[in-house]
């Protein structure tokens, strides 16, 4: 079970240039904007990566906007771990249970989610915050993410699982966030 207080949000390279050419790419950004906003609800740190941004360009501001603390990690790396800022950045907040979202799914998502695997974390992948150009690519890389091990959720999933109870001032922060 994922707990706020071992969990670390990661978004890959949901990037302007890059997520114009996104299968659903208005649904990846939605879903992206509320895992964001619980995860903040949640007290889950949040680290995003950007890939290449003089050429695919910064977060999408819809996603910035949610993003108030920190800066993004620049990666040339297809893997986020091939980037030793992003590693310090994971192993300075000491925890093992990672949630992740972003783009390609067959490419920095499933490359990252295989690197942080063979390290030892636990990964959940968010079905609906990752997207391909096509959906056969988008679905071979959750599958491939599956047979390496990683469980697949959702963000409203994996956000009522940290939570825990129906109760609270988080609870309603939350129905704001996921209706």
């Amino acid at each position: 079970m994922l707990k706020p207080e071992n969990a670390v949000l990661i978004l890959v390279d949901v990037q302007e240039k890059l997520s114009a050419a996104m299968h659903e790419k208005e649904a990846l950004i939605d879903s992206t904007v509320r895992v964001a906003k619980g995860a903040k609800i949640l007290g889950v740190p949040i680290l995003w990566t950007e890939q290449n941004p003089q050429g695919l360009g910064p977060t999408v501001p819809e996603v910035r906007e949610v993003l108030t603390e920190g800066e993004p990690v620049t990666k040339l790396s297809f893997s986020c771990c091939g980037e030793p800022q992003f590693m310090d950045a994971v192993e300075k907040l000491g925890r093992k249970q990672v949630i992740i979202g972003g783009i390609e799914s067959h490419v920095c998502v499933y490359q990252t989610v295989a690197d942080l695997l063979g390290r030892g974390f636990e990964v959940q992948v968010l079905a609906d915050c990752v997207s391909s150009r096509t959906p056969a690519n988008r679905n071979l890389g959750l599958e491939k993410c599956r047979q390496l091990g990683a469980g697949i959720t959702s963000v409203e999933m994996a956000l009522f699982e940290m939570l825990g109870a129906a109760e609270g001032d988080k609870f309603k922060q939350m129905l704001k966030v996921v209706k």
